[in-house]
């Protein structure tokens, strides 16, 4: 009797009957039959929920390497983020609700509205160069002044570095153009070459909006952010040359590259000549030394495309990106499902792995006769995060995509360690491979939360997010989910790069 009622209860809470599995309650009832698992009846229903299941094995099972990093050199982009309430600010600027637009740059109070609507209606994060610089001078100075603003540590390499400066036996080192506000809020362990610091600091303006959260006729189906900036220092990537230049003397073990995505909306003449200089000095880092590179928000499919094809990621050993970034890749290379606008709620896992997968094939190394360094691509989205590596180059890898999709919960949460209670899966139980044939029929099991599979000679990690119901800050998450997987995973010895 109290096995069908803890089915119904379980169905109910976790699964809240979406995935319609004639086979799914047994699977569940084979789940919390396992030894560590096991509790007792009377506190099956907040005992047993599929979120603390996988909160235990995320616990049980997250080890680090045998072979861990100790020196990790990080660049180039770096800021104060300057967040506020998106909606609160545009209306103390005396801007109306109306119909949003996406624009590839941003002129205008009028066009960061828009812009801001389009993606807030979305649910989705994205980031754009404000091209006015005193029009940017004056909507920074209200967001500072702003009641509720808060500043944070800012920039995509200066967040990783952050997040890794949190490891006390690993020393980083950080090149970007850090002014004073920004030097002093970062961690005392972080390595600042004199060459990074400059007179002012770059700000980055972040306009939050939570879930639900209402402005005109739209409406937020989750929490997230919108990004500008007028940032010239990030946007002409001008500490690239002194970051290879400082890898000489600091010998990491691993390189952490980020900001490409500053140059996007600049024009083809600026970031074409810029990234043949930004090829070149990569270039010049030690073969031996794997390279991981952070994507972000980007428009121009010109740009993606020379980054793509012929430019940066053959040089890359990995690369870290999410939803947006992932279709936008595609569709600037024309790969698997480029014919779709957008996601549509929780992207679909198959053609999630299809995408990745022409990624590898057609810039990496998924055959040994490719001269492309790229052999691992870390994936994340709200709901759950998959990593896929070409065989026989990286390590640990389930305990990499747990400890990424670990932090994304705890941050987000703004807690050291998970709450169930704060926290919900959103994530399939059941799912396919692939989204064209022939295609494996997957499931997940909460009690060993990665599902694994192969296509060729090329693994995938799947694994939940136990997603935070109340997020208190989305800025950053990426690239902590970034940070704390790479921390996490190995580089087999055996294969150079």
């Amino acid at each position: 009797m109290w096995r069908k009622a803890l089915v119904a209860a379980l169905l109910a809470l976790a699964v809240g009957y979406f995935y319609g599995s004639p086979e799914l309650p047994e699977q569940i009832l084979q789940y919390i039959s396992l030894p560590n698992f096991q509790t007792s009846s009377q506190n099956l229903n907040s005992q047993n929920s599929l979120e603390r299941v996988i909160s235990s094995a995320w616990e049980a099972l997250i080890t680090l390497p045998t072979r861990q990093w100790s020196r990790v050199a990080v660049g180039v982009n770096a800021c104060v983020d300057v967040v506020v309430s998106g909606v609160s600010l545009l209306q103390a600027l005396a801007v109306d609700p109306g119909i949003g637009q996406d624009h590839e740059v941003l002129h205008s109070k009028e066009d960061l509205k828009e812009a801001f609507i389009h993606y807030m209606g979305r649910g989705a994060a994205a980031e754009r160069f404000f091209s006015d610089r005193e029009a940017f001078q004056r909507i920074a100075r209200a967001a500072a002044e702003y009641p509720n603003a808060k500043f944070y540590v800012g920039g995509n390499a200066a967040l990783i570095a952050q997040k890794l400066a949190t490891y006390p036996d690993l020393m980083v080192l950080l090149c970007g153009p850090v002014g004073p506000k920004l030097h002093e809020m970062l961690d005392e362990q972080i390595i600042v070459p004199p060459d990074s610091l400059q007179e002012t600091d770059e700000f980055h303006l972040i306009l939050e909006y939570k879930a639900g959260e209402k402005w005109g006729s739209t409406q937020a189906p989750q929490a997230n952010r919108f990004i500008f900036s007028h940032d010239m220092s990030n946007g002409k990537m001008s500490s690239l040359e002194t970051f290879v230049v400082s890898l000489e003397e600091f010998q990491p073990e691993l390189v952490v590259l980020s900001g490409l995505h500053m140059m996007d909306g600049q024009g083809r003449e600026l970031w074409e000549e810029r990234l043949k200089e930004a090829v070149s000095a990569i270039s010049d880092i030690r073969k031996d030394i794997p390279i991981h590179l952070e994507l972000a928000s980007m428009t121009d499919k010109d740009y993606m495309n020379s980054i793509m094809q012929e430019q940066v990621m053959p040089i890359v050993s990995s690369i870290g990106l999410n939803e947006q970034e992932l279709l936008f890749l595609s569709q600037a290379g024309e790969g698997p499902h480029s014919e779709m606008e957008a996601w549509k709620g929780i992207p679909d896992v198959g053609r999630v792995s299809d995408i990745l997968l022409w990624i590898l094939e057609q810039h990496g190394r998924s055959e040994p006769s490719s001269e492309a360094d790229l052999t691992r691509i870390h994936f994340h989205t709200l709901a759950y995060h998959i990593l896929v590596t070409v065989d026989g180059y990286w390590g640990n890898q389930v305990a990499a995509v747990m400890a990424g999709a670990r932090v994304a919960c705890n941050q987000a949460c703004g807690l050291q360690s998970v709450d169930v209670s704060k926290v919900e899966l959103r994530a399939p139980l059941e799912f396919y491979s692939s989204h064209i044939e022939p295609r494996e029929q997957l499931s997940l099991n909460p009690a060993e939360p990665v599902t694994v599979w192969r296509r060729g000679n090329v693994t995938f990690y799947f694994t939940p997010v136990l997603v935070c119901k109340r997020p208190l800050r989305t800025v950053g998450l990426g690239d902590a989910i970034s940070a704390e997987g790479l921390l996490y995973s190995e580089l087999l010895p055996q294969q150079p790069f």
